[in-house]
């Protein structure tokens, strides 16, 4: 990780947008009675904090690990409005471990604003965990693929209840992978088609600077899997890793021919895409201004309508 760029650090005009940003929560609040809410859906932000003293890390994560220091939803918030965004979801960071009270309290901070992916522990009761925190506004679970070998890590009695509990409750999956471990996902997806499954950052294809054809075969093979949708995000870390990432159309050609629009969202992965020699704006930008073939309708599901389904319909 790099260090923070001055964009992390709130100026006045900044603030002011903040400000702002933080009154969406009211509006949205008394436009989702009457009307649908505007704006674009950032699908996969992660928020924390340098107040370790209220949230504290999980053990054995290091302070040095959080690069920026800081990165809240004001702060996020700067980047995102001017942007067009409105609505954001977050992913637990991984600093706090099963510890999601910061998630969950920034989305009680600005309602209507936030959805949440929480991490659970799946081998402690993880179906009532997860009702739980549905009932505070979480929509989706992450599945971490880590070191368990990536035929088997779906396998546990606690995966097999999270995902039975998933296809019950309309809760998501949402699965940060490389591509290996696809073909353990698409046969969790034949035992319970009714799951959403989220796969994260085109499934890392592309995260060593070459986007191999057998990777993104099989990426968009779980297109057959028809609760399976798959995040446009994180183009400052695929390809050529350079804005405007304009390398990353053909791939993503690709997966609008296999799941369709509706089955695409876009996202950031911020902080990340704000460092350093990227910009909120370069990711907005490459769905909204650079792939000539998407439509105006593909741009509508991508930047926003994809992820409401998911994400903000209960």
């Amino acid at each position: 990780m790099s260090t923070p760029d001055a964009s992390l650090r709130i100026s006045r005009r900044q603030a002011l947008a903040v400000c702002a940003a933080a009154g969406v929560a009211t509006t949205l609040g008394a436009a989702e009675k009457d009307e649908p809410p505007t704006g674009y859906i950032d699908a996969h932000v992660h928020v924390w904090t340098p107040d370790l003293e209220k949230y504290p890390l999980a053990p054995g994560r290091k302070v040095s690990e959080m690069q920026p220091a800081s990165f809240t939803p004001e702060q996020l918030m700067a980047h995102a409005k001017p942007a067009g965004v409105s609505r954001v979801v977050l992913i637990q960071m991984s600093f706090y471990g099963f510890d999601n009270r910061y998630m969950l309290d920034t989305m009680a901070r600005f309602p209507g604003v936030f959805s949440g992916v929480a991490v659970i522990d799946q081998q402690a009761k993880p179906v009532e965990e997860m009702r739980r925190l549905a009932k505070l506004g979480v929509r989706g679970f992450r599945l971490a693929l880590g070191s368990r070998p990536a035929d088997t890590w779906l396998d546990s009695d606690g995966m097999q209840a999270m995902w039975k509990c998933g296809a019950e409750d309309g809760l998501a999956m949402c699965c940060l992978v490389n591509p290996d471990a696809l073909p353990s996902i698409a046969r969790m997806c034949r035992k319970f088609p009714e799951t959403p499954v989220v796969i994260d950052h085109f499934a890392r294809v592309g995260a060593g600077g070459e986007i191999r054809e057998a990777d993104l075969d099989a990426l968009c093979g779980l297109a057959k899997h028809k609760r399976t949708y798959v995040k446009v995000s994180a183009f400052y870390a695929l390809g050529k890793k350079q804005p405007p990432y304009s390398d990353l159309g053909p791939m993503t050609k690709r997966l609008l021919e296999a799941y369709g629009p509706e089955r695409l969202m876009w996202a950031t992965d911020c902080p990340y895409q704000v460092n350093p020699g990227h910009t909120y704006a370069d990711s907005v930008a490459l769905i909204r201004d650079k792939l000539a073939f998407l439509t105006a309708e593909d741009k509508e599901w991508l930047l926003r309508k994809t992820a409401e389904l998911v994400y903000f319909t209960a």
